[in-house]
């Protein structure tokens, strides 16, 4: 975490050496890798323009150097930075205008050396291009609590808001134990 928010100190573009230390704390942390994504994810949101394609850096080279050690099948990152990668691409996109061809050119090289998944890559590039995601309709739109007899435990589902809050403070406990 304060490799990566040292990345604020320095004007981009970011050294080549201040990447290798924050893509070598993320692999160290290995067993913690999500919350080495959590944190590059966060990052990305949060900020600057100027910052948003050294985010993207970060993100590849966290992978790259991932699937290097460990090989694509046991590389933990990928998947992991899968999980909400559109809305981390959405908030990449809020780089200033010049930059983001350099996100189009990350997206080609991930797409040509497989890092992600063509139906994952696609939507994104659509996304640089301006076009819009197809929309979708959930079949459950409800933000409460709700209870079923075929739950195992206490029979309560937690959906919606409640359960990004109780996840989000999962996350912030286990982070406060480990700094």
């Amino acid at each position: 975490n304060c490799a990566l928010y040292s990345l604020n100190e320095y004007k981009p573009p970011i050294s080549r050496a201040k990447m290798n230390q924050v893509t070598k704390a993320a692999i160290k942390a290995i067993k913690f890798y999500k919350h080495v994504v959590q944190s590059v994810e966060k990052f990305v949101q949060k900020c600057k323009p100027e910052y948003k394609v050294p985010g993207l850096y970060v993100i590849d080279s966290i992978v790259r150097q991932s699937r290097h050690q460990f090989g694509p099948e046991k590389d933990v990152f990928a998947p992991r930075f899968c999980k909400n990668i559109n809305s981390t691409f959405q908030n990449l996109y809020k780089c200033p205008a010049d930059d983001k061809s350099k996100v189009v050119r990350v997206l080609n090289l991930w797409q040509k050396n497989s890092v992600f998944k063509s139906e994952v890559i696609q939507p994104l590039l659509d996304m640089a291009a301006g076009i819009p995601p197809p929309s979708v309709t959930p079949a459950i739109a409800s933000t409460a609590a709700t209870v079923s007899s075929n739950t195992p435990g206490n029979g309560l589902i937690i959906t919606g808001k409640y359960k990004a809050m109780l996840v989000y403070l999962a996350i912030k406990i286990l982070l406060q134990c480990y700094m």
